[in-house]
């Protein structure tokens, strides 16, 4: 498996694959319709331009078998330190140790940028993106109760958090992912 960073004139097609089911037959995600390829390359170009978006290749065929990305966690400037991260790893792929090993990437370049908080947000239950997030150090700072409604219900969604460096006072401010540099 290679992990890299996504190319969305190449990648969104295949993103947008992985993704529909979650839209379609899940709350995972609370969008309603699957976005067109086109729509997913606009996200992924927007986030390029300050924070990374991942995917993994199937190393035998180059398929691309998974994606994590992260965003601002709110807009204020006052939250320019923390972002939130998501992962969403094809059916036929899962279990294989492809959404840790894009979260343990993406960690990487989020510190290398000066992030200090990642936050994640999980619909309940979902054991098995609980279990990812507490892999990687996450731990449970909240739930929002009955707060998305899909498929005829309620659900709620648990907030989970991890400090990644506790930085000097005042902080520097995070460098955008273009000007990261090699």
């Amino acid at each position: 498996m290679i992990v890299r960073l996504a190319d969305p004139a190449r990648d969104a097609e295949a993103v947008a694959a992985i993704y529909r089911p979650a839209v379609e037959t899940s709350v995972a995600s609370f969008e309603e319709e699957p976005p067109s390829a086109d729509v997913m390359r606009g996200r992924m170009e927007a986030t390029l331009a300050w924070t990374p978006w991942l995917v993994a290749e199937d190393g035998a065929g180059g398929e691309v078998v998974g994606y994590a990305y992260a965003g601002r966690h709110r807009e204020r400037a006052g939250y320019r330190w923390s972002v939130d991260i998501s992962a969403y790893v094809a059916s036929a792929a899962r279990g294989r140790g492809i959404g840790r090993a894009l979260y343990d990437a993406l960690l990487g370049m989020l510190r290398r940028q000066g992030f200090v908080n990642v936050y994640a947000a999980i619909t309940l239950p979902n054991p098995a993106s609980v279990a990812l997030h507490e892999a990687i150090g996450m731990r449970r700072v909240g739930v929002y109760e009955r707060v998305g409604y899909k498929f005829g219900a309620w659900h709620d969604v648990a907030w989970y958090g991890l400090r990644l460096a506790d930085p000097p006072d005042p902080p520097a401010h995070p460098t955008a992912l273009p000007d990261l540099g090699d």
